[in-house]
């Protein structure tokens, strides 16, 4: 066990141990309320420039495997924990947490009191750090962390999203496929949905592949006119990290496209659209990240039960006419999902595809394939 430590910005040192891989990364220090799912945060493109902290004690109980992956590699800079699991146990395991951070070059930090740096996070808010197993000096690794970068105005989705115009056929696996009764069985609608990637999560296009869709993943910095040459049916804006404000290609494109097409976005895409349409967005102070955010639907009074990752919100004073709010996060009241009033768009601050977590906002992909289909069709 490396001796290793963990400094904010603000003078606090945690000790501990590594159980990844040797070296120095910073990053700003977010913390994720799930039990389980810790194989997806990791591969999250969403957590780009952030070192992740899980608030459950005990991590890598159940292994890691070539399945329960969001994407090919993991984009975060660090990984928290309070204990890792020194066995792991599942039939589906292919191999330790520790081994694959440590194939991925990616640190981990374990045998800190990780309940005390949430709690610190949560009082003074996400701040930006540093994990190191080479300098250990704490004045030198404070000094280190206040220097790094943060993630105001930064452009993260150009470092993650897909380069190049690809084909998706990928479907859900087979008890998720049955649970929505999609069409795992080769079928396809004749449906067109263009993906824009901003950093997106692989169960997404899963869930449009299953429900018998022709899906095409496009960078998220394709223009509307190469777009629109692909004859889409549907857009899809996807989840992506950090600040959506300097990504104005993206606002440009898709008020471009907002005539043109039906728009569903999720998480980064949600503020995109809502960016494009006129809206502000801000930085909430911590953050919401976790597989239990409960989420009210204004439209039928439902309560759901959501998975989260996103450290910026849309502003509600800057709301212009067009959009409508659809959906409020019940913990702190913020927007949670828009709608257009003329147009065939919408969106949500969440993920309702939840690799992990519940799944009671499946309903969405479904919305959003009968708008399409119906003006497609």
């Amino acid at each position: 066990m490396r001796p290793a430590k963990l400094a904010l910005e603000d003078g606090s040192i945690f000790s501990g141990y590594s159980f990844g891989a040797d070296g120095e990364v910073t990053g700003e220090v977010v913390f994720n309320t799930a039990m389980t799912g810790y194989q997806e945060i990791l591969t999250d493109p969403s957590y780009r420039g952030q070192i992740v902290t899980m608030t459950y004690p005990e991590i890598g109980n159940y292994g890691v495997n070539s399945v329960d992956i969001e994407n090919s590699k993991p984009s975060l800079s660090g990984f928290i924990v309070r204990e890792v699991s020194r066995i792991f146990s599942n039939y589906r395991a292919e191999g330790d947490l520790g081994e694959y951070l440590k194939q991925h070059n990616l640190p981990g930090l374990a045998g800190i009191d990780t309940r005390a740096l949430v709690r610190r996070i949560r009082t003074a808010g996400a701040m930006r750090g540093i994990i190191s197993t080479n300098d250990l000096d704490d004045a030198s690794l404070v000094s280190k962390a206040k220097a790094s970068q943060g993630l105001v105005g930064r452009d993260l989705v150009q470092e993650v999203m897909s380069k190049e115009i690809v084909s998706w056929e990928e479907k859900l696996d087979e008890w998720t496929a049955a649970e929505i009764g999609a069409h795992n069985d080769g079928s396809q609608t004749g449906k067109h949905v263009v993906c824009m990637d901003f950093g997106m999560k692989w169960n997404i296009p899963r869930h449009f592949a299953s429900r018998g869709n022709r899906v095409t993943i496009v960078p998220g910095t394709t223009t509307a006119d190469e777009i629109l040459a692909l004859e889409a049916d549907g857009i899809f804006l996807s989840n992506g990290p950090g600040d959506p404000e300097p990504l104005t290609y993206a606002h440009t494109t898709i008020a471009q496209l907002l005539d043109r097409v039906p728009i569903f976005g999720i998480c980064l895409g949600h503020q995109l659209l809502s960016l494009a349409c006129g809206a502000k967005t801000f930085k909430l102070k911590f953050g919401h990240r976790g597989v239990n955010q409960p989420v009210l639907d204004l439209e039928t009074g439902k309560v759901e039960i959501t998975t989260q990752n996103h450290g910026f919100a849309v502003e509600d004073e800057s709301l212009p006419d067009c959009l409508e709010v659809t959906h409020r996060n019940l913990n702190d009241d913020t927007i949670a999902g828009v709608r257009h009033r003329e147009k065939q768009a919408f969106g949500v601050q969440y993920h309702p595809e939840a690799a992990s977590g519940p799944h009671d906002s499946h309903y969405l992909f479904e919305r959003f394939q009968e708008q399409f289909a119906t003006v497609s069709g």
